[in-house]
């Protein structure tokens, strides 16, 4: 009875992918400031309440530190000073989203979470080539959806980036 079960799924699974990519991509939608950004859902491992880190020596100021989570030591990271949107308060709406990239975890801390949005592919325009201290190597593009705007991530490139340092580049 298990072989079938393995032999029957591949092709579910499949016709759920393709099904999925005719429906559309799942972005979570986070804050940090006053803009709205969104990461592939597929990439988040969990959301938990921000928790006191313990500090690395030497490490750059975006790296928060590290926590342990459930044995597994995960690094976190501070976007809102990572894209050098000001000072980080932390609050109750603080949040660390546990993403899981190439087979590594790692935290991002952000100042809220609002909600999972599917966007269909028309909905995602390309993001406008402008000099500003985000690097637009790491934009999939811009998320329309009625007033609002998402600022989508491609959080793969930007957690392999050499200057994040935190997954290598053949893991993402």
């Amino acid at each position: 009875m298990f072989q079938n079960t393995q032999s029957v799924n591949p092709p579910d699974i499949h016709s759920m992918n393709s099904s999925a990519e005719a429906a559309g991509n799942e972005f979570l939608a986070f804050t940090l400031g006053n803009e709205e950004y969104g990461i592939d859902i597929l990439k988040v491992q969990e959301i938990r309440g921000y928790e006191a880190v313990t500090r690395i020596a030497n490490a750059p100021e975006f790296l928060k530190g590290v926590i342990n989570l459930r044995g597994i030591i995960v690094p976190v990271v501070d976007m809102r000073i990572k894209f050098d949107l000001g000072t980080p308060t932390y609050d109750q709406f603080t949040v660390v989203i546990i993403l899981n990239i190439g087979g590594r975890v790692v935290g991002m801390v952000v100042d809220s979470v609002s909600d999972v949005t599917t966007l269909m592919p028309e909905q995602i325009k390309p993001s406008p080539e402008m000099g500003t201290t985000f690097n637009t190597d790491y934009l999939i593009g811009l998320g329309t959806l009625d007033e609002r705007m998402l600022i989508l991530v491609d959080i793969d490139k930007l957690m392999s980036s050499a200057e994040m340092g935190l997954v290598d580049h053949a893991a993402a």
